[in-house]
């Protein structure tokens, strides 16, 4: 018999046998939580470097959580870049935030980045090498061409065999998951429109989003074509802005705040390069796999957890997006997502509260700060922090943050909470 040891406080004890031989696998994670969180203004921000906008976030940050540079013991930093000029941009934001010395280092998982860089502080916290960490996402993308971008972009999925011999750009990927879908479960048009509707609403609430006005299913159909049935309005918009949290371990985090947001759960997967790889264009399998990892680990009913979450956010890059989320996170069954957007069940009030920030489509999607503004936002929607009418009600004390990088390649589901758990 072989016993493995992991480190710190014992967590849960695994048996399993490789080749012929039982194993005990003795898993030990410390808790860990959010205990500060910031963010810059999303959108088009023409005057501030790639420094400016991450020390906006991380000073924030920083003073929600009653610490100063000094405390950092490392830091988690996610960019994707190739739109911005700085080639190492985790050491410049470093210096210019004060935090020269700090251990680092850079992560990228396409849009998945934030939360990827968000993964990788929890797991060596949770594995006792560290005990405050801060994660920062930050990208400038207007400083090249939307051309250039959307061309940056789109090589992101299979280069040789989809962009050089086909041109897909991402609308174009997204638009195949949604003529599939539209086509196989009579969804429409307006149906997405939905989607885009209610993150607009929302973002007007939200004085960091780069959209705060209102719009309605009629503005949607009349904006023009991107890629069919895909339209202006069902588009996240190319966007510059950073967010940053703070993670502490649980014996730091009590001493810094009286509310804490644990990390019950993490899921991640990952899925072929290649679409034409794909059994299905009606859903993305990365995202259904990490939400059911998320959920086992954070004890949430795969079945039904809208019974079990008050607040989720997740990633609406294309609306389409949005919909095959509800499917891929079990709040709707397969092909009656696009009810749930129909009916209006995604407000406050409704099945599942979602994307109450205005979402990737209204707040903006700065490519790696996104997964980390979703920890942010789902940290504050559980400490009751946000303006009344984006507020979710919390019941149980639980959000989700579901982040998706590329068309399914990288996926990133986590699970919070008021409490610790077991």
């Amino acid at each position: 018999m072989i016993v493995e040891l992991v480190t710190a406080p014992l967590k849960t004890i695994h048996t399993k046998t490789i080749h012929n031989r039982q194993v005990i696998s003795l898993s030990y994670v410390r808790p860990v939580a959010i205990v500060g969180v910031g963010q810059s203004r999303f959108g088009r921000v023409p005057d501030m470097t790639l420094n400016e906008l991450a020390w906006q976030a991380v000073k924030q940050a920083l003073k929600d959580a009653g610490i100063t540079q000094k405390d950092v013991q490392m830091v988690s930093f996610a960019n994707v870049g190739g739109w911005s000029a700085e080639p190492l941009p985790a050491i410049s934001v470093n210096e210019y935030s004060g935090l020269t010395g700090v251990g680092t280092y850079r992560i990228e998982a396409a849009c998945a980045s934030g939360s990827a860089a968000l993964t990788t502080a929890y797991n060596i916290i949770a594995s006792g090498s560290a005990d405050v960490a801060l994660v920062v996402g930050v990208e400038r993308m207007n400083e090249s061409l939307t051309p250039t971008v959307v061309e940056l972009i789109g090589r992101a999925g299979n280069y040789f065999w989809e962009f050089s011999q086909f041109g897909l750009t991402f609308p174009g990927y997204y638009a195949l998951y949604a003529t599939a879908y539209m086509n196989e479960y009579g969804a429409r048009e307006e149906d997405l429109a939905a989607v885009s509707v209610k993150n607009h609403y929302y973002g007007s609430f939200n004085p960091y989003a780069a959209f705060q006005k209102r719009i309605t299913v009629e503005d949607v159909m009349r904006s023009r074509y991107v890629a069919w049935p895909l339209k202006l309005y069902d588009c996240s918009p190319v966007t510059d802005g950073a967010a940053a949290v703070v993670l502490a371990s649980a014996e730091v985090a009590k001493k810094l705040t009286d509310t804490p947001i644990w990390i019950r759960g993490i899921g991640y997967a990952s899925d072929t390069s290649n679409l034409s790889k794909r059994p299905s264009f009606l859903n993305l399998e990365a995202a259904r796999r990490a939400a059911q990892e998320a959920y086992r680990k954070a004890g949430i009913d795969p079945s039904k957890p809208h019974k079990q979450l008050d607040v989720a956010e997740v990633h609406d890059c294309f609306t389409i997006a949005e919909v095959i989320a509800y499917e891929d996170l079990g709040f709707a069954r397969p092909g009656t997502g696009y009810m749930l957007a129909r009916e209006g069940e995604t407000y406050k009030g409704g099945l599942i509260p979602v994307n109450l920030d205005g979402g990737l489509k209204a707040k903006g999607h700065p490519i790696a700060a996104t997964g980390v503004s979703m920890a942010g936002e789902i940290a504050k929607q559980l400490r009751q922090q946000n303006p009344k009418d984006r507020q979710a009600d919390i019941i149980h004390g639980v959000g989700l943050a579901h982040n998706i990088g590329g068309t399914g390649h990288y996926a990133y589901v986590t699970v919070y909470s008021l409490e610790k758990g077991g």
